[in-house]
Protein backbone atom coordinates (compact mmCIF):
# COMPACT_ATOMS: atom_id res chain seq x y z
CA UNK A 1 0.00 0.00 0.00
CA UNK A 2 1.11 3.02 -0.60
CA UNK A 3 1.81 5.70 1.65
CA UNK A 4 0.46 9.33 1.07
CA UNK A 5 1.97 12.81 1.80
CA UNK A 6 0.23 15.82 1.89
CA UNK A 7 0.96 18.12 -0.92
CA UNK A 8 -0.64 21.10 -2.22
CA UNK A 9 -2.56 22.24 -5.56
CA UNK A 10 -1.81 26.25 -5.88
CA UNK A 11 -3.33 28.44 -8.39
CA UNK A 12 -1.95 31.59 -10.24
CA UNK A 13 -4.68 33.61 -8.25
CA UNK A 14 -3.34 32.63 -5.02
CA UNK A 15 -5.74 29.76 -4.30
CA UNK A 16 -4.50 27.16 -2.33
CA UNK A 17 -5.66 23.05 -1.60
CA UNK A 18 -4.70 20.82 0.03
CA UNK A 19 -4.66 17.04 -0.65
CA UNK A 20 -2.12 13.71 -0.57
CA UNK A 21 -0.20 12.36 -3.33
CA UNK A 22 -1.00 9.31 -4.59
CA UNK A 23 1.51 9.52 -7.93
CA UNK A 24 5.59 10.45 -8.20
CA UNK A 25 6.58 12.37 -5.52
CA UNK A 26 7.43 15.52 -7.72
CA UNK A 27 6.61 19.14 -8.22
CA UNK A 28 4.84 20.52 -11.13
CA UNK A 29 2.90 23.34 -12.93
CA UNK A 30 1.05 23.84 -15.66
CA UNK A 31 -2.33 25.02 -17.17
CA UNK A 32 -5.22 23.69 -14.95
CA UNK A 33 -8.29 22.20 -16.76
CA UNK A 34 -11.17 20.20 -16.03
CA UNK A 35 -13.18 16.88 -17.74
CA UNK A 36 -16.28 15.84 -16.90
CA UNK A 37 -16.05 11.95 -18.28
CA UNK A 38 -17.09 9.15 -15.36
CA UNK A 39 -14.67 7.01 -17.37
CA UNK A 40 -11.49 6.63 -19.77
CA UNK A 41 -9.02 8.12 -17.81
CA UNK A 42 -5.97 5.83 -19.53
CA UNK A 43 -7.36 7.70 -22.78
CA UNK A 44 -7.23 11.01 -21.39
CA UNK A 45 -3.78 11.09 -19.80
CA UNK A 46 -2.38 9.88 -23.00
CA UNK A 47 -4.46 12.24 -25.29
CA UNK A 48 -1.17 14.37 -26.71
CA UNK A 49 -4.45 17.15 -26.73
CA UNK A 50 -3.52 17.35 -23.26
CA UNK A 51 0.30 18.46 -23.48
CA UNK A 52 1.41 20.99 -20.88
CA UNK A 53 -1.76 20.56 -18.56
CA UNK A 54 -2.69 19.66 -15.21
CA UNK A 55 -5.95 17.64 -15.88
CA UNK A 56 -8.76 17.83 -12.90
CA UNK A 57 -11.03 14.86 -13.22
CA UNK A 58 -14.36 15.82 -11.91
CA UNK A 59 -16.30 12.51 -11.75
CA UNK A 60 -15.60 12.10 -7.88
CA UNK A 61 -14.52 8.06 -7.87
CA UNK A 62 -11.37 7.49 -9.93
CA UNK A 63 -8.87 4.75 -10.13
CA UNK A 64 -11.31 1.92 -9.82
CA UNK A 65 -10.99 0.11 -12.84
CA UNK A 66 -7.14 0.35 -12.89
CA UNK A 67 -5.12 0.01 -15.77
CA UNK A 68 -4.90 -1.99 -19.26
CA UNK A 69 -1.53 -3.70 -19.88
CA UNK A 70 0.93 -1.38 -22.45
CA UNK A 71 0.15 -4.08 -25.39
CA UNK A 72 0.80 -3.17 -29.06
CA UNK A 73 -0.37 -4.40 -32.33
CA UNK A 74 1.73 -3.53 -35.68
CA UNK A 75 3.14 -0.84 -33.52
CA UNK A 76 0.08 0.73 -32.21
CA UNK A 77 -0.76 0.78 -28.67
CA UNK A 78 -3.93 -1.46 -28.03
CA UNK A 79 -5.56 0.82 -25.06
CA UNK A 80 -4.25 4.27 -25.20
CA UNK A 81 -4.02 6.72 -27.16
CA UNK A 82 -0.14 7.24 -27.43
CA UNK A 83 2.90 5.87 -25.66
CA UNK A 84 3.61 8.18 -23.07
CA UNK A 85 1.32 10.01 -20.30
CA UNK A 86 1.01 13.70 -21.56
CA UNK A 87 -0.35 15.64 -18.63
CA UNK A 88 1.56 17.04 -16.16
CA UNK A 89 -0.07 16.16 -13.06
CA UNK A 90 -3.68 14.69 -12.25
CA UNK A 91 -6.31 15.56 -9.71
CA UNK A 92 -8.91 13.66 -8.28
CA UNK A 93 -11.50 13.94 -5.66
CA UNK A 94 -11.35 10.39 -4.45
CA UNK A 95 -8.53 7.70 -5.71
CA UNK A 96 -9.14 4.40 -5.54
CA UNK A 97 -6.47 2.32 -4.81
CA UNK A 98 -8.02 -1.06 -5.46
CA UNK A 99 -8.72 -1.71 -8.73
CA UNK A 100 -10.94 -4.36 -10.65
CA UNK A 101 -11.28 -5.29 -14.18
CA UNK A 102 -10.39 -7.87 -16.23
CA UNK A 103 -8.02 -5.73 -18.64
CA UNK A 104 -6.08 -4.26 -15.67
CA UNK A 105 -2.91 -4.94 -14.75
CA UNK A 106 -1.73 -2.22 -12.20
CA UNK A 107 -3.13 0.92 -10.56
CA UNK A 108 -3.54 4.21 -11.70
CA UNK A 109 -1.07 5.35 -8.63
CA UNK A 110 1.94 2.74 -9.65
CA UNK A 111 1.80 3.75 -13.25
CA UNK A 112 1.54 7.21 -12.72
CA UNK A 113 4.75 6.94 -10.53
CA UNK A 114 6.03 4.76 -13.09
CA UNK A 115 6.22 7.66 -15.76
CA UNK A 116 7.07 10.02 -12.94
CA UNK A 117 3.47 12.10 -13.45
CA UNK A 118 2.27 13.57 -9.74
CA UNK A 119 -1.47 12.55 -9.01
CA UNK A 120 -3.39 14.73 -5.88
CA UNK A 121 -6.36 13.53 -4.52
CA UNK A 122 -8.61 14.54 -1.64
CA UNK A 123 -8.86 17.58 -3.60
CA UNK A 124 -13.08 19.33 -3.42
CA UNK A 125 -12.96 19.12 -7.17
CA UNK A 126 -16.27 20.66 -8.01
CA UNK A 127 -15.13 23.66 -5.91
CA UNK A 128 -12.04 24.00 -8.25
CA UNK A 129 -13.80 23.41 -11.30
CA UNK A 130 -16.69 26.01 -10.23
CA UNK A 131 -13.80 28.43 -10.05
CA UNK A 132 -12.18 27.56 -13.11
CA UNK A 133 -15.76 28.16 -14.61
CA UNK A 134 -15.97 31.25 -13.26
CA UNK A 135 -12.51 32.46 -14.08
CA UNK A 136 -10.98 30.13 -16.69
CA UNK A 137 -8.35 28.30 -17.06
CA UNK A 138 -5.62 29.27 -14.74
CA UNK A 139 -1.81 28.31 -14.45
CA UNK A 140 -0.98 25.91 -11.58
CA UNK A 141 1.53 24.10 -9.58
CA UNK A 142 1.59 21.10 -7.62
CA UNK A 143 4.03 21.31 -4.40
CA UNK A 144 4.57 19.13 -1.46
CA UNK A 145 4.18 20.88 1.89
CA UNK A 146 8.00 21.35 2.47
CA UNK A 147 8.65 23.36 -0.76
CA UNK A 148 7.15 26.11 -3.59
CA UNK A 149 10.04 26.69 -5.66
CA UNK A 150 8.21 25.78 -8.74
CA UNK A 151 7.61 28.51 -11.23
CA UNK A 152 4.14 28.46 -12.89
CA UNK A 153 4.64 26.65 -16.38
CA UNK A 154 2.67 28.55 -19.10
CA UNK A 155 2.24 25.61 -22.43
CA UNK A 156 0.66 28.43 -24.58
CA UNK A 157 4.27 29.84 -24.74
CA UNK A 158 5.25 27.35 -26.53
CA UNK A 159 4.56 25.71 -29.58
CA UNK A 160 3.25 21.87 -28.12
CA UNK A 161 2.56 20.84 -31.75
CA UNK A 162 5.94 20.39 -32.56
CA UNK A 163 6.73 18.62 -29.19
CA UNK A 164 4.20 15.59 -29.99
CA UNK A 165 3.96 14.95 -33.44
CA UNK A 166 5.90 12.66 -35.17
CA UNK A 167 9.63 13.48 -35.90
CA UNK A 168 9.55 11.45 -39.40
CA UNK A 169 6.93 10.01 -41.76
CA UNK A 170 5.23 6.78 -40.67
CA UNK A 171 3.54 4.24 -42.62
CA UNK A 172 0.51 1.93 -41.52
CA UNK A 173 -1.71 -0.85 -43.75
CA UNK A 174 -1.91 -1.63 -47.32
CA UNK A 175 -4.87 -0.66 -49.55
CA UNK A 176 -5.55 0.84 -52.93
CA UNK A 177 -5.96 4.14 -51.48
CA UNK A 178 -3.46 6.22 -49.61
CA UNK A 179 -4.51 8.75 -46.58
CA UNK A 180 -1.66 11.47 -46.23
CA UNK A 181 -2.17 11.92 -42.15
CA UNK A 182 -0.89 15.10 -40.60
CA UNK A 183 0.33 14.45 -36.84
CA UNK A 184 -0.28 17.34 -34.82
CA UNK A 185 -1.03 15.02 -31.80
CA UNK A 186 -2.69 12.31 -33.38
CA UNK A 187 -4.93 9.67 -30.68
CA UNK A 188 -3.91 6.44 -32.15
CA UNK A 189 -7.64 5.50 -32.23
CA UNK A 190 -7.79 7.95 -35.21
CA UNK A 191 -5.44 5.61 -37.12
CA UNK A 192 -7.15 2.38 -36.06
CA UNK A 193 -10.85 3.92 -37.20
CA UNK A 194 -8.94 4.65 -40.62
CA UNK A 195 -7.39 1.69 -40.81
CA UNK A 196 -10.37 -0.32 -40.63
CA UNK A 197 -11.37 0.93 -44.06
CA UNK A 198 -8.66 -0.58 -45.43
CA UNK A 199 -6.58 1.94 -46.73
CA UNK A 200 -2.56 2.82 -47.18
CA UNK A 201 -1.79 5.57 -44.34
CA UNK A 202 1.27 7.65 -44.53
CA UNK A 203 1.69 9.81 -41.09
CA UNK A 204 3.67 12.59 -41.45
CA UNK A 205 4.92 15.71 -39.13
CA UNK A 206 3.33 18.26 -38.61
CA UNK A 207 5.44 20.92 -40.95
CA UNK A 208 5.85 18.12 -43.32
CA UNK A 209 5.73 19.65 -46.82
CA UNK A 210 2.97 16.76 -47.90
CA UNK A 211 2.67 17.91 -51.56
CA UNK A 212 5.64 15.59 -52.44
CA UNK A 213 3.98 12.60 -51.39
CA UNK A 214 1.61 11.03 -53.82
CA UNK A 215 -1.92 10.26 -51.52
CA UNK A 216 -5.39 10.06 -52.36
CA UNK A 217 -6.80 11.92 -49.05
CA UNK A 218 -5.67 14.51 -46.53
CA UNK A 219 -6.33 13.76 -43.10
CA UNK A 220 -5.62 16.97 -39.95
CA UNK A 221 -5.24 15.41 -36.72
CA UNK A 222 -6.14 16.68 -32.97
CA UNK A 223 -3.29 18.75 -31.53
CA UNK A 224 -2.58 20.40 -28.42
CA UNK A 225 -2.28 24.37 -27.63
CA UNK A 226 -2.51 27.30 -30.02
CA UNK A 227 -3.40 27.12 -33.30
CA UNK A 228 -1.38 30.10 -34.62
CA UNK A 229 1.80 28.15 -33.95
CA UNK A 230 1.06 25.88 -36.74
CA UNK A 231 1.09 28.38 -40.05
CA UNK A 232 3.19 26.52 -41.85
CA UNK A 233 0.99 23.28 -41.72
CA UNK A 234 -1.81 26.13 -42.92
CA UNK A 235 -0.16 26.86 -45.74
CA UNK A 236 0.83 23.32 -46.89
CA UNK A 237 -3.00 22.82 -46.42
CA UNK A 238 -3.94 25.93 -48.28
CA UNK A 239 -1.62 24.53 -51.57
CA UNK A 240 -3.41 20.71 -50.92
CA UNK A 241 -6.71 22.94 -51.77
CA UNK A 242 -5.41 23.05 -55.05
CA UNK A 243 -5.30 19.52 -55.97
CA UNK A 244 -9.10 19.36 -54.73
CA UNK A 245 -8.65 15.84 -53.51
CA UNK A 246 -10.67 14.82 -50.02
CA UNK A 247 -9.50 16.71 -46.79
CA UNK A 248 -10.70 15.89 -43.10
CA UNK A 249 -9.79 17.72 -40.14
CA UNK A 250 -10.65 16.52 -36.52
CA UNK A 251 -10.28 18.93 -33.42
CA UNK A 252 -7.20 21.17 -34.02
CA UNK A 253 -7.60 19.63 -37.85
CA UNK A 254 -11.24 22.16 -37.91
CA UNK A 255 -8.80 25.28 -36.89
CA UNK A 256 -6.17 24.58 -38.98
CA UNK A 257 -8.58 23.77 -42.14
CA UNK A 258 -10.69 27.15 -40.72
CA UNK A 259 -7.76 28.94 -40.59
CA UNK A 260 -6.89 28.07 -44.59
CA UNK A 261 -9.86 28.54 -45.48
CA UNK A 262 -9.46 32.41 -44.01
CA UNK A 263 -11.13 32.47 -40.72
CA UNK A 264 -9.62 32.79 -37.64
CA UNK A 265 -9.39 30.96 -34.02
CA UNK A 266 -10.04 32.24 -30.18
CA UNK A 267 -9.14 30.91 -27.25
CA UNK A 268 -12.20 29.29 -25.00
CA UNK A 269 -12.79 30.60 -21.39
CA UNK A 270 -12.22 26.97 -19.86
CA UNK A 271 -12.57 25.03 -23.11
CA UNK A 272 -14.76 21.87 -23.81
CA UNK A 273 -13.23 18.54 -22.13
CA UNK A 274 -15.87 15.84 -21.78
CA UNK A 275 -18.17 13.02 -23.49
CA UNK A 276 -21.77 14.19 -24.19
CA UNK A 277 -21.40 17.73 -25.24
CA UNK A 278 -24.60 17.35 -28.23
CA UNK A 279 -24.04 19.30 -31.65
CA UNK A 280 -26.42 19.87 -33.78
CA UNK A 281 -25.73 20.17 -37.91
CA UNK A 282 -26.71 23.67 -38.97
CA UNK A 283 -29.96 24.01 -41.41
CA UNK A 284 -31.43 20.67 -39.48
CA UNK A 285 -32.73 19.43 -36.07
CA UNK A 286 -30.38 16.55 -36.26
CA UNK A 287 -28.20 16.24 -32.75
CA UNK A 288 -25.27 14.00 -32.37
CA UNK A 289 -23.66 13.23 -28.96
CA UNK A 290 -20.26 13.86 -29.15
CA UNK A 291 -16.51 13.76 -27.07
CA UNK A 292 -14.65 16.77 -27.04
CA UNK A 293 -11.18 18.12 -25.98
CA UNK A 294 -9.83 21.75 -27.05
CA UNK A 295 -9.49 24.94 -25.84
CA UNK A 296 -9.27 26.76 -28.87
CA UNK A 297 -12.63 27.74 -31.39
CA UNK A 298 -13.20 28.85 -34.92
CA UNK A 299 -14.62 31.79 -35.58
CA UNK A 300 -16.64 31.09 -38.43
CA UNK A 301 -17.79 34.93 -39.07
CA UNK A 302 -14.93 35.07 -41.11
CA UNK A 303 -14.93 32.36 -43.10
CA UNK A 304 -14.68 33.38 -47.32
CA UNK A 305 -17.75 32.70 -48.88
CA UNK A 306 -17.32 29.24 -50.46
CA UNK A 307 -17.43 27.52 -47.02
CA UNK A 308 -19.94 27.38 -44.67
CA UNK A 309 -20.50 26.21 -40.78
CA UNK A 310 -21.52 22.13 -40.30
CA UNK A 311 -22.29 21.47 -37.06
CA UNK A 312 -22.99 24.29 -33.59
CA UNK A 313 -22.45 23.45 -29.94
CA UNK A 314 -25.65 23.17 -28.66
CA UNK A 315 -24.35 24.35 -25.14
CA UNK A 316 -22.92 27.77 -26.15
CA UNK A 317 -23.51 28.10 -29.81
CA UNK A 318 -19.61 27.75 -30.59
CA UNK A 319 -18.31 26.30 -33.98
CA UNK A 320 -17.89 22.00 -34.21
CA UNK A 321 -17.59 22.01 -37.98
CA UNK A 322 -17.30 23.34 -41.38
CA UNK A 323 -17.12 22.51 -44.90
CA UNK A 324 -16.70 23.52 -48.66
CA UNK A 325 -20.03 24.37 -50.21
CA UNK A 326 -18.67 22.78 -53.54
CA UNK A 327 -15.19 20.67 -52.33
CA UNK A 328 -14.81 17.64 -50.37
CA UNK A 329 -13.02 19.41 -47.59
CA UNK A 330 -14.59 18.48 -44.51
CA UNK A 331 -14.10 19.31 -40.46
CA UNK A 332 -15.48 18.50 -37.57
CA UNK A 333 -14.23 19.87 -33.70
CA UNK A 334 -15.34 17.17 -31.44
CA UNK A 335 -14.13 13.82 -31.61
CA UNK A 336 -15.73 11.03 -34.06
CA UNK A 337 -13.37 7.88 -32.59
CA UNK A 338 -13.95 9.00 -28.73
CA UNK A 339 -12.72 5.93 -26.86
CA UNK A 340 -14.51 5.26 -24.32
CA UNK A 341 -17.42 6.88 -26.87
CA UNK A 342 -19.91 8.11 -27.43
CA UNK A 343 -19.64 6.75 -31.02
CA UNK A 344 -22.60 8.10 -32.91
CA UNK A 345 -19.88 9.51 -35.72
CA UNK A 346 -17.39 7.23 -36.10
CA UNK A 347 -19.06 7.36 -39.99
CA UNK A 348 -17.28 10.42 -40.59
CA UNK A 349 -14.64 8.03 -41.26
CA UNK A 350 -16.40 5.82 -43.72
CA UNK A 351 -17.85 8.65 -45.71
CA UNK A 352 -14.10 10.23 -45.69
CA UNK A 353 -12.86 6.99 -47.44
CA UNK A 354 -15.40 6.64 -50.24
CA UNK A 355 -14.62 10.32 -51.28
CA UNK A 356 -10.99 8.99 -52.40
Amino acid sequence: MHRYKPVRLILENGMVFHGQSFGAEKATSGEVVFNTAMVGYPESLTDPSYEGQILTLTYPLIGNYGVPAKSETNGISDFFESHRIHVRGLIVQDYCEAYSHWNSVESLGDWLRAEGIPGISGIDTRMLTKVLREKGSMLGKIVYEWEDETDFYDPEQENLVAKVSCKEVIEYGRGDKTVALVDCGVKLNIIRELLKQEIRLLRVPWDYDFSTLHYDGLFISNGPGNPDYCDVTVNHIREAMRKEKPIFGICMGNQLLAKAAGADTYKLKYGHRSHNQPVRKVGSNQCFITSQNHGYAVDESLLGGEWEPWFVNMNDGTNEGIRHKHKPFFSVQFHPEATGGPTDTRFFFEDFVKML
